[in-house]
């Protein structure tokens, strides 16, 4: 069970090549079963930082950082940014650390991420646990309109022209304060639950990221459709959907639901696209509660 007094925790870090070379950052804390935490694109290990407080007091919880996000490298071949690599990473890093197996966590682009990894190396998974992720492109209907593939195309072209400016312009855009308010609107956040210093720590993380990287992997999850993996599952699976996510409404975790044999979805109220956040000890509650009824 979760201890209510939470005690600090060392924390353990490193590197490890990947497949292609790429130097790799991870994260562990605590012992017993492994659960490795998968952010969505753009984000940090900041996202999971409930969880790991929680979960560290009686499993290893494992995080590691993107490809050319936070403390990892950049590909030297641009070609290996995408999904199929941000899966042989996850890949890598058990074979680094030697574990055979374990739980994986997928956040919303994470979900793509851990579905692909399922599909290439199903041996490594006991049980997956999906936060308002998705399956494929999210954001054709996004915010129940069609424009933001057409806002990226533009991003994307303006920025092949003037890289310098656009930059300029995404990270001014992403540290104003508004921009917290702003997503919160979108369901990207719940203001009233979540600390408005994560949401800080998340705009600091993404402004640092090289455009270049968030376009490519962009690109990539809107090209990827995990669909026919869905139905190839047959582990525990818990899927945790926000009602108020406008990012990826509930619809997105119902077919998660609907297509994967046996699996639990719990919808959780006033729930925003970062429920992890917005109400950690509900999330990490209903987990526990999967792993002892799953015996995990």
């Amino acid at each position: 069970m979760i201890q209510i007094m939470k005690q600090e925790v060392e924390k353990q870090t490193g590197h490890f090549e990947s497949f292609d070379g790429t130097s790799i950052y991870y994260e562990m804390r605590g012992q017993g079963k492994p659960i490795v935490f998968v952010y969505g694109i753009g984000c940090l290990m900041n996202h999971w930082h409930p969880q790991v407080t929680a979960f560290s007091q009686n499993y290893q919880t494992i995080c590691l950082d993107f490809r050319g996000h936070q403390k990892s490298e950049s590909p030297k071949d641009l070609d290996n940014l995408n999904i199929d690599s941000l899966a042989r990473d996850t890949h890598a890093l058990l074979n680094h650390l030697k574990i055979s197996s374990a739980s994986f966590w997928g956040h919303s682009f994470g979900g793509q991420v851990v579905l692909r990894a399922f599909d290439l190396f199903p041996e490594q998974f006991k049980n997956l646990v999906f936060v308002n992720a998705f399956v494929k492109d999210p954001i054709g209907g996004m915010f129940g309109v069609d424009f933001v593939p057409k806002i990226f195309q533009f991003v994307k072209d303006t920025h092949q022209n003037y890289p310098d400016l656009v930059t300029n312009v995404w990270r001014a855009s992403v540290l104003n304060p508004l921009a917290a308010h702003l997503s919160a609107l979108a369901g990207g956040f719940n203001l009233r639950l979540t600390s408005i210093k994560d949401i800080e720590v998340y705009a600091r993380g993404i402004a640092s990221l090289d455009l270049k990287v968030f376009m490519k992997l962009f690109e990539d999850m809107m090209a990827y459709d995990a669909s026919s993996v869905l139905e190839k599952i047959r582990i525990p699976t818990l899927i945790i959907s926000g009602e108020k996510d406008g990012v990826t409404p509930v619809a997105h975790q119902i077919e998660l639901h609907s297509r994967i044999a046996g699996s639990e979805l719990q919808n959780v109220p006033y729930g925003s696209h970062c429920t992890q956040l917005d109400l950690p000890e509900f999330v990490n509650l209903r987990a526990e509660k999967f792993y002892m009824t799953h015996k995990y």
